[in-house]
């Protein structure tokens, strides 16, 4: 069976397609996003598949991405911030994958995602649904994550030097 080198959980800012494709780029494998896997799926961006769609259809799309790319992907797996919360994911996790939660603070967040953000669950105050987000799911990426990274304050590059390092 085929599983992922890595893969990358935390909320969104914490750098996990950034340092996603420069850990990639060390290890000498692909990057999958299955962020990017269920807008490919769609057939459009995730913030029209919440106004199109519906949350609910987001999530089942994301999680049919995630339970894919688990039993395909042999380099680094970059998963959306709320795919952990689906139990199928935190099941298929659990069963052995080198998980690593990249951590990140909520005024480190905000400066990397942006008050002006597309994303879908941010729009209305984005600050404060940013903190919920990071309370409601910080449970969650503490019980899966294997390795916990913090990025606050450092370069995607020396982030992935170190979940390299801990490769070996």
């Amino acid at each position: 069976m085929t599983r992922p080198l890595v893969v990358l959980i935390g909320p969104p800012g914490s750098g996990k397609s950034t340092v996603g494709a420069a850990l990639a780029e060390r290890l000498g494998v692909a990057l999958r996003d299955t962020d990017a896997d269920a807008e490919a799926a769609a057939g459009k961006p995730i913030g029209e598949i919440f106004i199109d769609d519906g949350e609910e259809r987001f999530r089942e799309l994301e999680r049919a991405a995630v339970a894919a790319a688990l039993a395909e992907h042999d380099g680094v797996l970059a998963l959306g911030g709320g795919a952990v919360l689906a139990a199928e994911t935190q099941e298929l996790l659990a069963g052995g994958h080198h998980v690593v939660y990249l951590q990140v603070g909520l005024s480190e967040a905000v400066k990397r995602v942006g008050l002006a953000s597309a994303r879908p669950l941010l729009v209305l105050n984005p600050r404060s649904q940013l903190r919920r987000l990071l309370e409601e799911r910080l449970p969650v990426y503490e019980r899966l994550g294997v390795v916990h990274v913090a990025t606050d304050g450092r370069e995607p590059a020396d982030i992935a030097d170190e979940i390299a390092a801990g490769l070996r």
